[in-house]
């Protein structure tokens, strides 16, 4: 499992600065507006250099690894979702032909790499479902998580390290199933993203966003990782591999249901832009990108922790649903009307960048060495 994280992740380290060239160069850049956090141009090819790293470590894979095996449509997609999402950040595609890409490529996982749910093993009850049920949940599944990855790359960060955490989690899971191709795919995502996300937060020189590209390739990656692992009755770490699942996404996806649900609640369409993810609530706090994007990931990180309390105290595969579910709306829904009760009260608010400001410690030299590092000309 070390050797593709360590070739994506030297892949990466490679291409980087080399594709933040290209982009300022040609002007492939994300220009700020009133509803982006951004307050200048930035590159926005971070996803070509992610891809490019996680698909060299695949091939090495392939080479050195004589039982790897990966579907053909799963690259594939792969590649249509990088050429969406790069078209998309040059010309600004429509919703309605991005969502259509997207149901394409979940279509050709359910209809022939055969990656679909069709079993909930015995979850109130249900088993096998029928197969008109199996295709609409997947389809359902699959292009909701590649949406939940892209609304929630709004914040320097933020969609790179939660596919690093999501990776990581799936990546063990598979490894201790010992369904090492599907492990290989998970590590070679993480090690292609360690570069980007320390660029990205830390660097200057060469920072760059991922894009749409990356966004919809990382949320695919994760709708793969999901359909997997629900391919069994039980998770390799532990408990029902559906709750297990829906901890490790339950941030992104909970945060865009609300966001969605509010917007057609007000006769708008689900897909039109506002800031009203969790990350804004943050952000209008007070709170740095760097700090709002490890605050979240460690929402979610709770979220595992209470799933995994559970199994460990022996619940049932509904009531892991009920405590995992729980938290999941406290830490997302809750903590986002809590944050903005917050900012319509002003002394609260004063409270609040208080204590903030409290999280901004002052740089430690190992930060700034690695900031040296990230910035200079080699």
């Amino acid at each position: 499992m070390l050797l593709p994280l360590l070739v994506a992740m030297l892949t990466v380290v490679v291409a980087h600065p080399t594709l933040v060239k290209i982009a300022r160069r040609k002007h492939l850049v994300d220009n700020p507006n009133a509803r982006k956090l951004n307050k200048e141009p930035m590159p926005v090819l971070g996803g070509v250099g992610v891809t490019f790293g996680l698909m060299v470590a695949v091939g090495v894979a392939c080479y050195v690894m004589p039982d790897f095996y990966l579907p053909a449509e799963v690259v594939i997609a792969i590649v249509v979702l990088l050429y969406t999402g790069v078209a998309d950040d040059i010309l600004d595609l429509t919703p309605r032909r991005k969502l259509l890409l997207q149901a394409f490529v979940v279509l050709m996982l359910i209809f022939s790499a055969e990656l679909y749910i069709d079993n909930l093993y015995g979850l109130w009850g249900l088993y096998y479902l029928p197969w008109w049920l199996t295709v609409a949940l997947t389809l359902a599944a699959g292009v909701g998580i590649i949406n939940a990855m892209n609304l929630i790359d709004g914040v320097d960060g933020l969609c790179a390290l939660y596919a690093i955490f999501a990776s990581m989690m799936f990546g063990i899971s598979f490894a201790l199933a010992a369904d090492y191709s599907y492990a290989v795919l998970a590590f070679a995502t993480v090690g292609a993203l360690i570069p980007f996300v320390l660029h990205n937060i830390y660097g200057a020189k060469y920072k760059m966003f991922l894009g749409d590209g990356g966004s919809l390739v990382l949320g695919f990656l994760c709708a793969v990782f999901v359909l997997r692992v629900l391919q069994s009755e039980h998770s390799a770490i532990g408990g029902s591999s559906v709750v297990f699942a829906f901890a490790v996404m339950a941030v992104p996806v909970c945060d865009t249901l609300r966001v969605m649900s509010v917007r057609m609640a007000r006769r708008r369409s689900p897909f039109s832009p506002d800031k009203s993810h969790l990350h804004h609530q943050f952000i209008a706090l007070g709170m740095s990108h760097r700090l709002t994007a490890f605050a979240i990931v460690g929402l979610d990180v709770v979220i595992v922790g209470v799933w995994l309390s559970s199994v460990m105290a022996g619940a049932s595969a509904e009531w892991q649903v009920v405590t995992t579910f729980f938290m999941a709306v406290m830490l997302t829904w809750g903590v986002y009307y809590l944050l903005g009760s917050v900012i319509c009260r002003p002394r609260w608010m004063v409270g609040f960048r208080r204590v903030a400001r409290l999280g901004l410690m002052r740089r430690t030299q190992f930060v700034e060495r690695l900031q040296r590092v990230l910035n200079d000309k080699t």
